[in-house]
């Protein structure tokens, strides 16, 4: 169930709160048959990952518009299943006016000289691309109307739009867009930066539940994914790495696999340094991807270097992690205050926390096509960061940017995994090394076992409440991997993460430990581990002050204190929202059965959660039901995919706290398929999901990660609820929550 509320401020001058460093331009040609193609070209400037500020984006054409009338737009962001493909064109349609029924949506390849900053992650799509492709929109459709006036003689003023068409009210006269192409072409080009966009009162499409576009081809399984991509001569193959991180081929026999039924290749890859890039291996390229396949796993036999990282292991990172807590921090990343002082006389608390490392384990394994000849390199991939593929790939192979092309294809999932490349200069090398086309699948063991993990973290806190039920002081000594001052990818943490700013006597600690394992973003990176440990101490630091953990939470934001980027009002209310629709405090609930909040703010996004959950006598967890209520701006674009986003973000976040886990013995990943690396199954799914949008005065933001964080502590604090027993590691199904 979702729902908007409506009462919040309209803004329909969003373009004051943006800027644009340098001027705008349009660019417009006439297409060979006939046609308009509208383009931009718009400099937001280095800022934009800040909200509000805009990013680049070079000429290209978003909207072409053909004589019948057909209108084609460009989606220039890679889909991975966050209904960005739609999302995108909705925006342009709007401010163009058309019917959305007449508009065909293309997939747009990486193009560095038309596009700029094409990428799924982060949730930044809406808000680096609600302005431009508005503009875009909006531009054609000035230069409609501005048609038709020249060819009416009349002001353009004295002209409107309705879907697809041209109106001169006094008049009476009407002309379809499809009829002014070729004049329209010839119009003067508006100034992006000042064309007048619609009063969000009059949207027609922006706001509206709109379908997917590739969804008919998904239910029907028509080619559509990565995965499905053919070409003919293709041969398949598979590529075989070291189970320990960065280890080399040291011997292989090569020539019984190459005498395997359907096998034309077996070579070593030697592969570099970087866990990011080509790896060292043993390709085998068959007729078909089963015989490559069986020729790998029934044949093939490597003997390897497996180098240092074999000697690490989950059991000695928590050894490293308690050692490191024991001893001075090796660095201070924010000290407010006296924190020794305000601990004294108090009622202290301390809790040591932990998340483990987790594979994204999307359902479409990786895998990459390619085609080189001529010197030139052809590749089609489900990647989230096209031009840091094109980067690896050329470094890699000596070639220059220029003779590369990279297609983006669908992607079933990423969810982070894809914003690396590794499986993608796999591919290219392969199909260097061969000159035929290549398809390159990885086996779901592959995608366990070499993925770019969600890091492991340790949050070892200690803080205290006053006799007021009022914080006294915090300390986080917060573990993680890295080397000196850096942290490894996605594993850090930053020095005004809530509650900073909020508790006068605050201290924020950093010690970090080396690490083989390949670590990277996934969704909501850093906060869905960081949300779990400091959501779930304060739950603790409320109980421990006898005080209702939502007025706790309430208090807390209503501390005097400076926290840059984060507005303690906008979190309050959606704290109080979602405690309104959940009945908080309001529902006797029977024993065995608990309630939890948390809240957490991410990727521009606030949210606040409620979780009922019930825990069986012998320690069974159901999920009965979650509340959400998030803050993302004055507009949701399309309500019926945000819903979705959000309801996916619970339940992926769900399936991290109950079972999801990857461990590590001997520098490789114990787990390797769904049998021991427990995703969440359907009947442990919550039954009903309530998702509500608190609208509120700010420019819109996205929706594909911020939901997910507060969901884990909602859980564990709902478990608390309900047994008395806290929850300080995940997953859970490593806990004893049996009652009586």
């Amino acid at each position: 169930m979702r729902t908007i509320e409506q009462n919040a401020p309209e803004q329909d001058q969003e373009a004051r709160s943006h800027g644009v460093t340098r001027r705008s331009f349009l660019r417009v040609s006439a297409l060979a048959g006939g046609g308009l193609v509208i383009g931009t070209w718009l400099d937001f400037g280095k800022a934009a990952a800040e909200p509000g500020v805009l990013e680049d984006f070079a000429p290209n054409a978003f909207i072409r518009i053909t004589p019948d009338g057909v209108v084609t737009l460009t989606a220039k962001n890679p889909e991975i299943g966050q209904g960005v493909k739609t999302m995108l064109p909705m925006l342009i349609a709007e401010e163009l006016d058309v019917d959305w029924r007449s508009v065909v949506v293309e997939q747009g390849s990486l193009d560095l000289v038309n596009f700029s900053r094409q990428f799924a992650g982060g949730s930044n799509a809406t808000p680096t691309d609600w302005l431009p492709m508005r503009r875009a929109g909006a531009a054609g459709r000035t230069m409609l109307v501005g048609a038709a006036a020249a060819e009416w003689g009349v002001p353009a003023s004295e002209c409107t739009t309705e879907p697809g068409v041209v109106v001169h009210a006094s008049s009476g006269r009407r002309v379809a867009y499809g009829a002014l192409t070729e004049r329209a072409a010839t119009m003067p080009v508006p100034d992006l930066e000042t064309v007048p966009l619609k009063d969000p009162a009059d949207f027609r499409i922006i706001g509206t539940s709109v379908p997917g576009v590739d969804n008919l081809k998904v239910v029907t399984g028509q080619p559509l994914y990565a995965v499905d991509f053919e070409l003919p001569g293709m041969l398949y193959g598979v590529f075989e790495k070291c189970p320990v991180f960065g280890g080399k081929v040291a011997d292989a026999n090569l020539d019984e696999v190459r005498a395997a039924p359907g096998v034309r290749h077996a070579f070593v890859v030697e592969g570099g340094s970087e866990l990011n890039g080509l790896l060292g291996g043993v390709a085998i390229l068959a007729d078909n991807w089963w015989a490559a396949q069986s020729a790998r796993s029934k044949v093939l036999r490597v003997t390897w270097n497996e180098g240092p990282t074999a000697s690490q292991s989950s059991a000695g990172f928590q050894q490293q992690a308690d050692a490191l807590a024991a001893a001075a921090p090796q660095r201070s990343l924010r000290q407010d205050g006296d924190v020794e002082a305000g601990m004294a006389g108090g009622t202290v608390v301390e809790g040591n926390y932990f998340y483990p490392f987790l594979s994204h384990a999307p359902l479409e394994p990786q895998n990459c096509s390619a085609h080189f000849r001529d010197g030139k390199l052809e590749i089609w991939a489900p990647t989230q960061t096209p031009e840091s593929g094109l980067g690896l790939v050329a470094r890699t192979l000596g070639l220059e940017p220029a003779d590369i092309t990279i297609h983006l294809l669908k992607a079933g999932g990423g969810f982070g995994r894809r914003l690396s490349n590794d499986y993608v200069v796999e591919a290219a090398w392969l199909a260097r090394e061969v000159g035929v086309p290549v398809k390159m699948l990885w086996t779901r063991e592959d995608d366990v076992r070499h993925d770019f993990y969600r890091p492991a973290g340790w949050h070892y806190l200690k803080g205290s409440v006053d006799s007021n039920g009022r914080v006294g002081a915090w300390r986080n000594h917060f573990v993680s991997f890295g080397e000196e001052d850096r942290f490894a990818s996605s594993a850090g943490i930053r020095d005004n993460e809530y509650p900073a700013g909020f508790i006068r006597n605050f201290a924020l600690d950093v010690s970090v430990m080396p690490s083989g394992v390949p670590t990277g973003a996934m969704r909501a990176p850093g906060s869905n581990g960081i949300a779990f440990a400091i959501q779930s101490f304060i739950d603790e630091l409320a109980h421990a002050a006898g005080k209702d953990p939502v007025q706790f939470h309430l208090d807390l934001l209503s501390e005097p204190g400076e926290n840059l980027g984060f507005e303690a009002g906008r979190m309050r209310a959606v704290l109080q929202v979602v405690a309104q629709r959940s009945g908080w405090g309001s529902t006797n609930l029977p024993r065995g059965t608990g309630m939890g909040v948390a809240f957490h703010f991410s990727h521009r996004g606030y949210f606040a959660e409620v979780v009922q959950a019930t825990v069986s006598r012998p320690g069974q967890v159901s999920v009965d039901k979650v509340w959400v209520v998030g803050d993302v701006g004055s507009q949701i674009i399309n309500p019926g995919n945000a819903e979705n986003n959000v309801q996916g973000s619970v339940i992926e976040g769900i399936g991290y706290a109950l079972g999801m886990e990857i461990t590590i013995e001997n520098g490789r990943t114990t787990q390797s398929n769904f049998h021991n690396y427990r995703l969440l199954r359907l009947n442990q799914a919550p039954t009903e999901v309530d998702v509500h949008f608190h609208l509120t005065d700010n420019s819109p933001t996205g929706i594909g990660e911020p939901g997910l964080p507060p969901v884990i502590p909602a859980l564990t604090n709902a478990i608390f609820a309900a047994t008395g027993k806290r929850i300080r590691t995940l997953p859970l199904r490593n806990h004893d929550l049996s009652w009586s």
